[in-house]
């Protein structure tokens, strides 16, 4: 099961003290706007994302269709595949992808120990 590219999303208190210290650990600004409290960092193959005030926990997270340079793959597992999938083997959603429709999508899932998993398709 190909889940496309990886990334953690931080829960930060402070957007611009936490961009200053990942940027010290050799991050860069990648995509984003720190003026909408959110900025997706890179450091080679490494992304974070940094969202203030948006969500309570840090996710897991994963992008159907795109490598991790954000470009889109020639061929990948559709989120609704991957839903279907992981429903066969009985894990539960939290949020889940209208399977009615097709393109962007996503769906939230939580593993054992309450760690959130975001699978968000954005082609």
């Amino acid at each position: 099961m190909n889940l496309g590219a990886f990334s953690i999303s931080l829960s930060v208190k402070d957007i611009q003290v936490s961009k200053a210290f990942y940027e010290k650990l050799g991050f860069r600004v990648f995509g984003g706007d720190a003026a909408q409290n959110w900025l997706i960092m890179k450091n080679g193959d490494h992304i974070i994302g940094l969202f203030q005030g948006m969500f309570e926990k840090n996710i897991l997270t994963f992008n159907p269709g795109w490598d991790q340079d954000a470009n889109t793959l020639e061929s990948f597992t559709d989120v609704r595949d991957l839903q279907r999938g992981l429903k066969a083997q009985g894990i539960e959603f939290q949020d889940e992808a209208d399977e009615t429709t097709s393109g962007p999508a996503s769906f939230v899932i939580v593993d054992p120990d309450g760690n959130p998993i975001l699978v968000d398709q954005h082609v």
